[in-house]
């Protein structure tokens, strides 16, 4: 049975995350200050005793993210992942992870990731909602037939698709949502349309950072949203990971990738069991969950 090592994406943050390891481990102690110098701010007083609202910045949520996974996964005495796979800002965790960048080039970029993002949404406001219990095919027909952008841009699992794109075509895409039979088209309070077209200036700042950054071929297959395939050609992982900021997260897809590629056991490294969650409605029968947070 192969082990697939699983990391979140942004949401997944709380107050105090990842504190205990600071205080109990002598190598996350040493990744966390140095992040502190890497991103010219203490993080971490932020992480262990910021409020919900603090952890909510843009330029913190994602490193706070980004650490706590990346740090769990470099202190389990026994990670030796057989796939990996992260959601969204996730996947940077999965490749720091894999070995397919360094700790710092991954911090670097996910911190760019972060304030370009944060820039995009000032520039092209826009938003997302969650479509509860419509099949795919008619989430993106739907999609299609809106004035404006609106796309489907997280397939989380069945039964539950984020769609992103412009505030009008968002809300003109819920209404035919619930007409069509969603049991629900939820507004999700983020800031903008992450996944999207509308994250296209955020993409083109994003591609200086990982033009410059090193990859190496990872120590194990990753399965990119993208695409939902197995990578491990660093080129292919690189073009990926900057088409993802404007293209759906195809959370489902790689998930049943991983499990046709022979993984039986999913462990989520980082704070929060969204994925666990998502994995256990994917493919209730077949496979077993586990967290460390």
């Amino acid at each position: 049975m192969k082990k697939a090592y699983v990391f979140p994406g942004q949401g997944s943050q709380f107050p105090g995350m990842a504190k205990d390891l600071y205080e109990s481990n002598e190598t996350a102690r040493e990744m966390l200050e140095k992040a502190n110098d890497i991103l010219g701010f203490r993080i971490t007083d932020i992480m262990f005793d910021g409020t919900a609202e603090d952890l909510r910045q843009t330029k913190v949520t994602q490193p706070a993210i980004f650490l706590h996974s990346v740090v769990l996964a470099r202190c389990l005495p026994d990670f030796t992942p057989d796939m990996v796979a992260g959601h969204s800002l996730g996947e940077f965790s999965a490749l720091v992870a894999a070995g397919a960048m360094d700790f710092e080039e991954g911090l670097k970029l996910v911190s760019i990731r972060a304030q370009a993002m944060q820039k995009a949404c000032e520039a092209a406001p826009g938003s997302m909602a969650a479509v509860i219990a419509l099949p795919a095919e008619k989430v993106e027909e739907i999609c299609a037939s809106c004035a404006g952008t609106v796309i489907a841009a997280n397939y989380n699992c069945e039964g539950q698709i984020v769609i992103s794109g412009e505030k009008e075509a968002v809300e003109e895409a819920c209404i035919k949502m619930k007409e069509a039979g969603a049991r629900r088209a939820l507004p999700l309070p983020v800031g903008g349309a992450f996944h999207s077209p509308l994250m296209e200036s955020a993409r083109e700042e994003l591609a200086h950072g990982i033009e410059k950054a090193i990859f190496k071929t990872p120590m194990c297959p990753v399965y990119q949203n993208v695409t939902a395939e197995a990578s491990t050609d660093p080129e292919t992982i690189k073009a990926n990971l900057l088409a993802q900021l404007t293209s759906p997260v195809r959370w489902t897809q790689s998930v049943r990738n991983m499990i046709s590629d022979g993984a039986g056991q999913f462990i989520e490294l980082g704070p929060g069991k969204v994925l666990q969650g998502l994995i256990a409605k994917i493919a209730p029968e077949q496979v077993k969950t586990e967290g460390h947070q």
